[in-house]
């Protein structure tokens, strides 16, 4: 695997969004980059009957509110693996407030869908997607805090323009040097 750090966020001549898998659909293993050593290590083993519903990742160069780069959960028919690059196009922004500890900060994931020279996504923006696919990730995201003892609670979903933004804000903060 290439270290984490020296892929760009964005693909320069496509301008798809890059991003790292680390825990691929139907996994209950939950993977984390550890961006010093450009490694894969493993976070936590969700309990039986669990499973994340989609690839989920991870961009580049990025550092979301929580610190950590920029979660993206990517829409995919197959799982791919954990280290895989994937160009994506963003289509939207899931939003919720994750409560631990009776401290409440926001954890919003961003949505996408993979797309090669071949390949065109179905799926372009949020409206797109059927009400029980958004039900299933959702649900995911509650379950999956409940289970480390926090509280998730989905907000309203947003839209590619959104998403962009919100990358961009992250691009910005990982260039800034930390306080």
């Amino acid at each position: 695997m290439a270290p984490f750090l020296e892929l760009r966020p964005r693909d320069e001549q496509s301008g798809l969004v890059n991003v790292v898998i680390d825990t691929p659909r139907g996994s209950r293993n939950k993977y984390k980059v550890d961006e010093k050593l450009g490694v894969l290590k493993l976070s936590r083993i969700l309990p039986e009957g669990h499973a994340f519903p989609f690839d989920f990742g991870s961009i580049p160069r990025t550092r979301a509110d929580d610190g950590d780069a920029l979660d993206v959960m990517v829409l995919l028919e197959e799982p791919t693996f954990p280290g895989c690059v994937l160009q994506v196009r963003l289509i939207g922004v899931l939003t919720g407030t994750q409560t631990e500890k009776r401290k409440t900060i926001r954890n919003d994931r961003l949505l996408a869908v993979p797309e090669t020279n071949v390949n065109k996504p179905a799926v372009r923006k949020m409206s797109d997607l059927d009400a029980e696919q958004l039900k299933e990730i959702d649900h995911f995201f509650v379950s999956y805090n409940a289970m480390q003892g926090r509280r998730f609670k989905p907000g309203r979903p947003q839209g590619p323009k959104e998403a962009e933004r919100r990358l961009r804000a992250a691009m910005k903060r990982f260039s800034q040097p930390a306080r």
